[in-house]
């Protein structure tokens, strides 16, 4: 759904996501983090809320905290407080959960990322640090629930945006921004499977101008697809019980992927409901300065500053620049492409086109791309110098491709030392082989224009006589008179001179 008003109504969505953070060791104690153990050998006696049993704060999850909100503009509290949620869940020992609220760890800050070449700004409350309960098991007991705490005490930064979202599309460019940023700086690896990147979608809707309306929140998204398809269900369905003269009623939803539907799970909780009060057992967190200033100058090259660097460095657009920095092995197939032929704007082209295409159709990662970076520079310089037209830079390229998938490398059997030279005479080999060197033989092409002006006199006379669409027709039978090896731009200017 776009952002134009569906059915007389605007769409309003805020997000709260769950990342888990990429320490060996659980928030609060010793115990692993690994995914896939057995249920319950991973949960030792803090873990189990065993009596006696205090938590100790993971140092790594306080990084990585701040690497986040030095990622993203963020204020870092100097002062942070640690409250106990109050719920009951059989899944969490303590009859708590360890979170933030008054005070948390990341106030403010802002996502920023492109919908439809658009750009947009999505403003975030806060990011707080948490544990995480365990997980109820339905499916493996006959008429029982088992429960599982390997996950009790995992940690997580929840991260919670103002309500500035105002189309599924664009909810989900944003957790997809938010999901690039989190793996980019290394605090979290986003594997939406396995729960460690998990979406809850507060959506809700108004006529334009009108107070916000009722939300329900649509929980534990965990695909960007389920994502899209359950807000767009949510939507519908809210407008429907509104224009059928029926009040929306403040709940947590989960998302069916089997029939695409949302169902209520239970009507949703207010803050109040949870009874938050600072936790006796943990001081206040105290970040120095100096830490914060120590991670900022440990951390890695941020996405939005590198989009930066490729535009001013390569003259690349905005767009081309946000949308090349998606992950750090787009980025540098890109840069590593660019720096060898001297072609940014051409190799951006052929990245975020034709590559992409390909890469997206197998599931593949731009590091297990058939062809290499130095392949792709070698055959844009091809194209750049006049060698092949860009058809036939398709088809060296599909060459290159499938060849790789053959043998299981890249082409580059040549016996010679650099894979810059290397991938220049794979490209040039496949050229000659399959004979598609443009002609640049002026005579030549001369001679195949005369002949096409000759047998073409109406298309002469309509293109004199102002129709410019008629020059094309005159272009095509050229370019079938040369079996595709004239340059089209050649083929133009040579016409046009002829013609007058």
């Amino acid at each position: 759904m776009t952002n134009k008003l569906i059915q007389g109504y605007e769409v309003v969505i805020g997000f709260e996501t769950h990342a888990q953070l990429s320490t060996q060791s659980k928030i609060f104690s010793r115990a692993s983090t690994t995914f896939g153990a057995e249920p319950n050998t991973q949960a030792c006696a803090v873990d189990l809320a065993l009596p006696g049993t205090l938590p100790v704060m993971n140092k790594g999850a306080v990084e990585r905290a701040i690497q986040f909100g030095l990622a993203i503009g963020s204020t870092i509290s100097e002062r942070s407080i640690f409250a106990r949620k109050n719920y009951f869940y059989p899944d969490l020992p303590k009859g708590y959960q360890i979170s933030q609220f008054e005070i948390p760890v990341v106030v403010g800050g802002v996502i920023e990322f492109f919908l439809n070449e658009e750009k947009k700004s999505v403003r975030l409350v806060r990011a707080h640090l948490e544990e995480d309960a365990g997980k109820s098991l339905h499916e493996d007991f006959i008429g029982q629930t088992g429960i599982d705490l390997n996950r009790a005490g995992t940690p997580l930064l929840e991260i919670v945006t103002e309500p500035d979202m105002r189309s599924s599309e664009e909810a989900v460019a944003y957790a997809k921004e938010l999901h690039k940023i989190v793996t980019w700086i290394g605090i979290c690896d986003g594997n939406m499977q396995e729960g460690s990147f998990r979406c809850d979608a507060n959506v809700s809707v108004r006529k334009p101008g009108a107070e916000l309306g009722t939300r329900r929140e649509i929980k534990n998204l965990n695909s960007f697809k389920n994502m899209q398809q359950a807000m767009d269900y949510e939507i519908r369905w809210q407008i429907e019980q509104i224009e059928d003269g029926y009040a929306i009623q403040q709940a947590t939803v989960l998302f069916d992927p089997d029939t695409g539907e949302t169902r209520s799970m239970r009507s949703k909780e207010d803050a109040a409901d949870y009874r938050y009060f600072p936790d006796p057992d943990l001081p206040p967190l105290v970040i120095a300065p100096e830490w914060v200033e120590r991670v900022r100058s440990e951390m890695t090259e941020l996405p939005r500053v590198m989009a930066a660097r490729f535009v001013a460095d390569y003259g690349l657009p905005e767009y081309d620049a946000t949308t090349l920095t998606q992950s750090k092995a787009m980025a540098a197939y890109f840069e590593e492409a660019a720096k060898t032929c001297g072609q940014a704007k051409l190799v951006s082209n052929w990245v975020m086109g034709e590559l992409s295409r390909r890469l997206n159709a197998e599931e593949r990662d731009f590091a297990q791309s058939a062809v290499s970076a130095q392949q792709l520079a070698a055959l844009i310089a091809r194209i750049a110098d006049g060698t092949i037209s860009n058809n036939a830079a398709k088809q060296v390229f599909d060459e290159l491709w499938n060849e790789s998938q053959k043998t299981g490398t890249t082409l580059s059997a040549h016996a010679v030392a650099s894979p810059t030279i290397k991938a220049t005479l794979a490209v040039d080999s496949i050229i000659e082989s399959k004979g598609l060197k443009q002609m640049n033989d002026t005579s030549a092409l001369e001679a195949i224009i005369d002949t096409v002006i000759a047998a073409n006199p109406k298309n002469v006379e309509e293109y004199r006589a102002g129709n410019s669409k008629a020059l094309n027709a005159l272009v095509g039978q050229i370019m079938k008179g040369s079996q595709g090896k004239a340059n089209p731009q050649q083929v133009g200017d040579l016409l046009r001179s002829k013609l007058g």
